[in-house]
């Protein structure tokens, strides 16, 4: 029971996030406490920042509702830089614990019983751990799960801890640079009442660097595949 006892902490932790949290991590609570937050940060910039840190670092190990605003809560408090620094390392921390969490609970005997199975998942497998840089990349750069699972597949694939942080740090800066740029603007956002347009992400001069970059992921898992596409 005490092995397991870290990841269920973290999904009981998680389902009060949402339950409690989610219509509380809101720009309009950032607006509102704006002034709060900025007193905080002047009256001692050092810990305020060490805080922070710690903040996103908890919503992101607990798998907490609200990272986009706290990434935007960071460019807002601290700039596009150091904002991008804390909010990188905030969420590479937070990541980093969660994947410690469940690679302890879960993660090796998950990845013995697939290795054990034998036929196609054990091919699967081994297509995966043959390109686990691209792929590690390719699922911070692309969206197309969230967050929290992005950290949690490493963990069962039995990643190396250095490969995943490597791959998390550099993999999200792209994003964080977006949406923390963003956060860096608020201050006339708040002047006129109106909310981020978030949809800037969308636009050429955002979409279609980060294309490139998924592209570059691709490359070797494209190459393998043709390689080994006899054995799968």
């Amino acid at each position: 029971m005490s092995r397991h006892l870290p990841w269920i902490t973290i999904a009981a932790v998680a389902v009060l996030g949402v339950v409690f949290l989610r219509d509380q991590v809101t720009f309009a609570a950032l607006a509102e406490n704006r002034d709060w937050l900025t007193g905080l940060r002047d009256g001692n910039y050092p810990v305020f920042a060490l805080g922070f840190v710690a903040v996103y670092a908890l919503a992101v190990a607990f798998s907490l509702p609200g990272g986009l605003m706290i990434t935007l809560a960071g460019g807002y408090l601290f700039g596009l830089f150091p904002g991008v620094l804390f909010n990188v390392v905030g969420a590479t921390l937070g990541a980093t614990a969660l994947f410690f969490a469940v690679r302890a609970g879960l993660g090796d005997g998950l990845t013995k019983r697939l290795e054990a199975y034998g036929g196609r998942v054990a091919q699967i497998k081994a297509g995966l751990d043959e390109n686990q840089w691209s792929m590690l990349f390719l699922i911070r750069l692309v969206p197309v799960v969230p967050f929290f699972v992005a950290n949690l597949i490493p963990a069962f694939l039995n990643v190396p801890l250095r490969r995943f942080v490597v791959s998390t740090l550099l993999g999200i800066l792209p994003g964080a640079f977006v949406f923390t740029s963003l956060g860096s603007g608020l201050g006339e956002v708040f002047a006129s009442g109106a909310e981020p347009d978030l949809g800037v992400i969308f636009t050429a001069p955002v979409l279609v660097p980060l294309i490139g970059l998924c592209i570059l992921a691709l490359i070797p898992v494209v190459v393998g595949g043709k390689r080994g596409g006899a054995r799968i």
